[in-house]
């Protein structure tokens, strides 16, 4: 859409029958459900997107900002309720012995920590290493806390345990551990606690449908259910692409936009990419992968909002289990989005339920264990939580890491490319334009700015402005 409006001539290929990736609907009877990123933040991103194409976002797709937007259940039987509703959010951490000065402290700490990402880090398309040595951002690297862990930041400002443990989550969203990753992701805190979670009518996946019809109105020749099986590389340049059909098509300029750590040496042979060899990528440690359990229900439980987390008493065993011993654990974190909360629509005959469990990506161990059992053990758990959904499931679905390494070529199924447990897969993330070859470029959650929708978006942003400027 960015090219296009700028006058550019582009075709996107597809290898899914719909667009969006990740961002897609399923559907089990009368029950619809968002696959993909199921929190939804920074809407100001997706409207961007539209505005600079010169239409209104109100015509493609509209949010709408959630009240309590996370009820965290944790293993002592209490639970929190997260909003962005400041004063409200103090009562709450009140009961777990939270000053509301210990409170403005660290929401003035994570705004100052999101004011530096969007200043220094965001806006910018990394070419390479280089890029990183500019005076003005490496000061800024050094003020966003890169050799405390998030973990650690954390206890800085809250003792109770419970609280630690629910803001820990952040690492996450970019698929990593809270004891290894850098404090620098603590300014995820500063975009559901002060600007807000949202969702997007009609379900998230509206936002790419949205993307969609503008890309049409714009021009975009859009071919789904075409995969690209190899790039033709001819004096360190990219000539054109070959399909599955056997079709070929020439270009300028390539924009890889699927996982980099897969798709980039499927598609250009090694030779031609001596900076990024299949060894250098197989040492490389993929973040978290997910089990998925999509379970229609045929009433609505009233103990339910929107999100919902159900801690494990054993957070760091939890990672402890996906890293180290690429493992399920046996008492996993279980996040529930129910977005018929907010939109019966979505479900008319009762709770649509995306149940997630973090899941070690793709190895060695993956046949040791049985889906179905695994599916049964979480339902077990969400039982002794005081959750019995057996009676009322009329239909369920797993979705499990292999699914989606094949339906979305996920590098071992890893949802965000490279974890960041190390500084340097955190800070210095696969660059926006290939080191080897003069003409092909990456965009997605597994390069710069990170993992994440608005990420995601934020790197095609940042990339058609990189290929506008250079033409």
């Amino acid at each position: 859409m960015s090219l296009a409006s700028k006058g550019f001539k582009v075709k996107l290929f597809e290898k899914n029958s719909h667009m969006g990736g990740k961002m897609r609907r399923y559907r089990l009877g009368m029950a619809s459900f968002d696959f993909g990123p199921n929190t939804m933040t920074m809407p100001e991103v997706f409207n961007r997107v539209i505005s600079e194409s010169g239409a209104e976002p109100r015509d493609y797709f509209t949010f709408k900002r959630l009240d309590i937007h996370t009820r965290n259940h944790f293993a002592d039987g209490t639970y929190l309720d997260m909003t962005a509703d400041s004063e409200k959010m103090k009562q709450n951490l009140a009961s777990f012995g939270v000053t509301e000065a210990a409170y403005d402290r660290y929401l003035k700490e994570v705004n100052d920590l999101y004011k530096l990402s969007t200043d220094y880090f965001f806006p910018r398309t990394f070419t390479s290493w280089k890029d990183y040595l500019s005076p003005s951002l490496s000061k800024a690297l050094f003020k966003v806390y890169p050799f405390t862990t998030l973990d650690s930041f954390h206890r800085r400002f809250f003792k109770h345990p419970n609280v630690v443990q629910m803001l820990n989550r952040y690492a996450t969203y970019i698929g990593s551990s809270p004891y290894l990753t850098p404090a620098t992701f603590s300014m995820i805190a500063y975009l559901e606690l002060i600007q807000g979670v949202y969702y997007a009518e009609g379900g998230n996946p509206s936002i790419a449908e949205g993307f969609t019809r503008r890309a049409n109105e714009l021009g975009v020749e859009l071919y789904p259910s075409m995969e690209a099986v190899r790039i033709q590389v001819a004096d360190q340049r990219a000539e054109g692409v070959e399909f599955s059909d056997g079709s070929f098509v020439c270009c300028d300029d390539v924009i890889i936009n699927g996982d980099l750590l897969k798709v980039f040496p499927d598609l250009i042979e090694e030779k031609d990419r001596p900076s990024f060899t299949n060894l250098q990528r197989d040492k490389l440690e993929p973040s978290i992968s997910a089990f998925v359990i999509l379970a229609a229900l045929d009433k609505r439980l009233p103990e339910l909002v929107h999100h919902q987390v159900y801690f494990s008493s054993n957070y760091q065993q939890e990672f402890d289990d996906l890293f180290s011993k690429k493992t399920y654990s046996e008492h996993p974190t279980i996040y529930i989005s129910n977005s018929s909360y907010t939109d019966p629509t979505a479900s008319p005959d009762g709770d649509n339920l995306f149940i997630l469990v973090n899941a070690p990506a793709l190895n060695k161990h993956d046949n040791q264990i049985s889906l179905e059992d695994y599916k049964q053990h979480i339902y077990t758990l969400l039982t002794s939580y005081g959750l019995n959904l057996g009676p009322h499931i009329i239909e369920d679905q797993i979705i499990s890491p292999d699914q989606i390494h094949q339906d979305y070529h996920a590098y071992r199924g890893a949802l965000y490319g490279v974890s960041a447990n190390t500084k340097k897969n955190a800070f210095l993330r696969p660059a926006n334009k290939a080191r080897d070859l003069e003409n092909i470029y990456f965009v997605g959650g597994s390069t710069h700015p990170g993992g994440g929708s608005p990420m995601v978006v934020l790197s095609g942003l940042n990339v058609a402005k990189l290929l506008s400027n250079q033409n």
